[in-house]
């Protein structure tokens, strides 16, 4: 884990799970990880594996929506994760994609979209943080593979 440090400070401050994408791979590579699982799992990880962002969509849509006084019934709360799952793979490993996906998971349940501005204005704080949990969350992952394919970490 501390060899992991590097990757996972750069993406708190850049905010960007592909600008660290270099400096991750140099990380799991001195962490024992093979240069073969590293190259696949980690820009693999970094496109569609972007699980901060779910967690951020579906948490900033449900405070938007209680911030509204607008009930989500168990379905809506399912379409909710469902959105927010889906939209977090197509969502860009830059600063500030979490938010603009946000749109499209407001919009699958009829939620208003001026929620938005109440979030933005801690969203670059939350941007760093989640960008953090996407980067660990691919270099477990190359680690989990790593492992399973006979590798040492």
């Amino acid at each position: 884990a501390r060899k992991m440090a590097p990757a996972v400070a750069t993406a708190f401050s850049t905010a960007s799970s592909s600008a660290t994408l270099p400096l991750s791979m140099e990380c799991s590579e001195e962490a024992g990880n093979r240069r073969g699982v590293t190259s696949f799992v980690l820009p693999l990880g970094a496109t569609v594996n972007m699980d901060g962002t779910a967690l951020y969509e579906a948490v900033a849509a449900l405070t938007i929506a209680q911030m509204y006084g607008v009930d989500l019934g168990l379905a809506q709360q399912a379409l909710v994760l469902v959105t927010a799952l889906l939209a977090s793979v197509g969502a860009a490993g830059i600063p500030m994609a979490g938010l603009v996906m946000l749109v499209v998971v407001l919009q699958a349940v009829g939620l208003p979209l001026e929620g938005i501005g109440t979030i933005i204005a801690i969203d670059r704080v939350l941007d760093m943080m989640r960008t953090a949990t996407n980067v660990w969350s691919d270099l477990v992952g190359t680690a989990i593979v790593n492992r399973f394919e006979g590798g040492s970490s």
